[in-house]
């Protein structure tokens, strides 16, 4: 009697058939570390030296896991250098054409290497799946069995020497006379127990140098990497001259030996230094303390440094016209023409200062009194001309210019009349005439117009713009004695 199966279902082989299928899957993939039917990217490098490099040792970026070493092929030939293939995950991506990669020890003495990637900057061409960074962009670490091995048989017999004697130094007594110069704590002892005593001193040392290592790393982020970035340039660039190079160390060597002479002085430098030091720390307080008005200053002023090549390129032809306007052809030769010039302008403008008070006083004068004075008008009553008072001055001068040509022959004849009246006139001394001069009038005198007064005030000691101006109209009009 035969058993019959459902529809649809697998039996027992088929089952196990599948179940070995996916082992086979599963350890395929636990010892590939790959997806079959996937292209990841690939990425080469050349190394010159090859460390021991290993399929499946770690790409790192920052530390992190990236991506595995698959393949290591040799150059061929006599050359140790090698051709490194990685895999890379898409988190390591874009890689560009300046990228950097070391190989690097996990542990030191420990043997195992990882691969230190660092991507490139971002402004860079992006490496393409399977491109290769070149030797000039990558490095190895020495291993001690190298530097062992190019050590030969009298090199390490030397070597061997070499640390006995360095032990026996550690270790040996000190000869009578060797140790007198030396601190008297120290005196008997052996090199390697002084040593130990050192330890004692350690802690402060050591206190110290952890504050000059926090003091390395910068007061801000980057500063160390940037401090060794820019130390590499410059070794970079002393590998370049290794001619000057040559003559830095040999006159470093002099200059050592100079200060090996000065010994005394030195020792007393290194003795003063603390307080140098001491003395100093306020003074960097105070430097520190300006730099971030100073930094935010700099950065104010990086527009204006930017402008300036313009501006001294546009002030060029400015400065070329100006300075052949102040060639001798020029303004030198018309100030040499003005020097005797300037010199009677100079003592013109010195005379200045005494004049120019009294023309001062003078023009005050004229404004305050005089002319005012010859703007008056003078009432006289029935015999008013209404004109003003300078106005009368020069017809005045017109009329006595008039009556002198009577006596001057250049006019009509005078007649006088000395026919007499019963009225006698007296007037009051005049000159040599004491008593006066005596007349008769047909008709008796009505008076003076104005009627005679006593003279006003003089005062020549009060400047005359201060001196109140005449009131010509204040005068008594009418008949007098």
């Amino acid at each position: 009697m035969r058993t019959l199966r459902a529809p649809g279902r697998l039996s027992a082989f088929q089952i196990g058939l599948i179940a070995v299928a996916l082992i086979a899957i599963a350890i395929f993939l636990a010892f590939t570390k790959d997806i079959p039917f996937t292209q990841p990217y690939e990425l080469k490098a050349r190394f010159e030296n090859a460390p021991p490099i290993q399929q499946g040792q770690a790409v790192r970026i920052a530390g992190v896991d990236v991506g595995r070493v698959s393949s290591v092929e040799s150059v061929g030939g006599d050359s140790p250098a090698v051709t490194v293939t990685m895999k890379l995950d898409e988190d390591a991506l874009p890689i560009h054409e300046d990228a950097e990669i070391k190989v690097r020890p996990r542990i030191f003495f420990e043997g195992n290497l990882f691969f230190d990637l660092r991507p490139g900057t971002p402004g860079a061409p992006e490496i393409e799946s399977g491109g290769t960074i070149p030797a000039s962009q990558t490095s190895a670490p020495v291993q001690i069995d190298q530097v062992l091995g190019t050590l030969d048989t009298d090199t390490r017999d030397d070597l061997r020497k070499l640390l006995v004697g360095y032990g026996g130094a550690l270790n040996g007594s000190p000869q009578a006379g060797e140790d007198d110069d030396q601190d008297p704590a120290t005196k008997g002892e052996t090199a390697g127990q002084a040593l130990n005593d050192s330890l004692g001193y350690s802690a402060e040392a050591l206190r110290g140098g952890a504050l000059v290592n926090d003091a390395i790393l910068g007061s801000e982020a980057h500063d160390l990497s940037k401090l060794i970035a820019g130390q590499g340039r410059v070794f970079a660039a002393l590998s370049t001259h290794e001619a000057q190079l040559k003559d830095l160390v040999t006159n470093f060597n002099v200059t050592m030996g100079a200060l090996a002479a000065e010994g005394a002085n030195l020792r007393e430098t290194i003795r003063l230094l603390p307080r140098v030091l001491d003395a100093a720390n306020p003074t960097l307080d105070a430097l520190n303390a300006a730099f971030p008005p100073t930094r935010a200053w700099a950065l104010e002023m990086i527009p204006g440094v930017r402008e300036t090549p313009a501006t001294t390129e546009a002030g060029l032809p400015w400065i070329r016209q100006t300075r052949a306007l102040l060639s001798p052809a020029e303004l030198q030769g018309l100030v040499n023409d003005l020097q005797p010039a300037v010199a009677d302008f100079a003592e013109f403008t010195d005379g200045q200062i005494d004049f120019l008070p009294v023309l001062d006083r003078f023009d005050r004068c004229q404004l305050r009194v005089i002319l005012p004075t010859g703007e008056t008008r003078i009432d006289d009553g029935a015999l008013s001309t209404g004109l003003r008072n300078y106005e009368e001055f020069f017809q005045t001068m017109v009329g006595l210019a008039g009556e002198s040509q009577g006596f001057d022959g250049n006019g009509s004849y005078t007649r006088v009349n000395s026919a007499g009246g019963g009225y006698k006139v007296q007037t009051p001394p005049v000159g040599s005439f004491v008593e006066g001069l005596f007349g008769s009038a047909t008709a008796p005198p009505l008076g003076t117009r104005p009627a005679r007064g006593p003279k006003p005030p003089y005062r020549p000691s009060a400047q005359c713009h201060r001196q109140q101006a005449p009131d010509l109209n204040a005068a008594r009009v009418g008949s007098g004695p």
